[in-house]
């Protein structure tokens, strides 16, 4: 040892060691401007997850005396998949703002075209965020319909899924092109439309029956309703959910259009120009929009009464 190592002085860290141990310590960080470079985790990760909190609560609760609570519980599971969706929806939404903000401002220089890159690439991660989300939600869905035997449906809003629709994005301009043409595809999906209508009825053979012969004929069929949540609507609902064909709910809007609701949602259904219109006895409700859709040239199937 050297005579002078009692007064070596002190060695300030350098930049790399204070990033190395704040590594080690915390783990990657993101700043605001910073996509996460982190990989998602896999479907078949995801689908063993989800299916253990499902077995897990199942499994605790049942033959228990909070079984009464387990399917509310389990509704809220997914539930909370779908919240995250909607949480991702509203930062895409704040992002296409700031992406739309950033392109009036371009004006050349390498700073504004940096940020517009860095928005891109965030809204492109948010996409990833969303789409897994999504997956979870769906994959709760499809364990929370095995064991209460009902479909999961949100209390607000619709239940989409944007997976097989997103493609890598170039520039800002074709990132937000790309996410509205996604929303308009992902909730009006292609595929020939079939209006249905329908009053209060239990006779569930004859409208699975009709719809499995439509379906038939048209193997992409996708099913046109007005979401009531009982009869003949209800019923070919829960087709649709068996069948996995996608359905499109026209719920009327009672606020906006008070006692006119109805009428104003049969018009909004066949302004998609449905290929046929399947009746099922009701009101005059139904008996409107048999009578639009004929004027519009669309096929008339009616169900019941002596109908086709």
């Amino acid at each position: 040892m050297s005579e002078h190592d009692d007064t070596e002085p002190h060695h300030a860290a350098s930049p790399t060691d204070h990033l190395l141990t704040e590594l080690q310590l915390y783990g990657w960080r993101p700043y605001a401007d910073e996509p996460d470079p982190r990989p998602l985790p896999g479907g078949e990760d995801v689908a063993r997850a989800v299916a253990d909190i499902f077995d897990a609560l199942i499994a605790t609760l049942a033959d228990t005396r909070l079984e009464p609570d387990l399917d509310d519980l389990l509704w809220s599971v997914t539930n909370v998949f779908h919240r995250a969706v909607q949480r991702i929806e509203r930062q895409l939404d704040d992002n296409e703002q700031a992406q739309r903000r950033l392109q009036r401002e371009q004006d050349g220089t390498e700073i504004k075209a940096v940020e517009l890159e860095h928005l891109t690439a965030q809204g492109q991660t948010m996409i990833e965020r969303r789409d897994a989300f999504e997956l979870m939600r769906d994959q709760a869905a499809d364990h929370y319909e095995q064991h209460t035997g009902s479909a999961w449906r949100p209390r607000t809003g619709s239940m989409v899924n944007h997976h097989h629709l997103t493609s890598a994005m170039i520039d800002s301009r074709d990132f937000l092109a790309a996410r509205r043409r996604a929303e308009t595809e992902v909730l009006l999906p292609p595929g020939p439309k079939i209006a249905f209508s329908g009053g209060d009825t239990a006779d569930h053979e004859l409208i699975w029956a009709k719809l499995d012969q439509i379906r038939a004929k048209h193997p992409d069929m996708v099913l046109m309703h007005g979401g009531s949540p009982k009869g003949a609507e209800k019923i070919a609902a829960r087709w649709a959910d068996h069948r996995k064909v996608p359905q499109v709910a026209f719920k009327p809007d009672w606020s906006k259009h008070a006692k006119a609701a109805p009428f104003k949602r049969n018009d909004q259904m066949l302004a998609v120009m449905p290929i046929g219109a399947i009746i099922f006895p009701g009101t005059g409700i139904q008996e409107n929009l048999a009578d639009k859709a004929r004027k519009l040239g669309i096929p008339v199937y009616r169900l019941g009464n002596g109908g086709a």
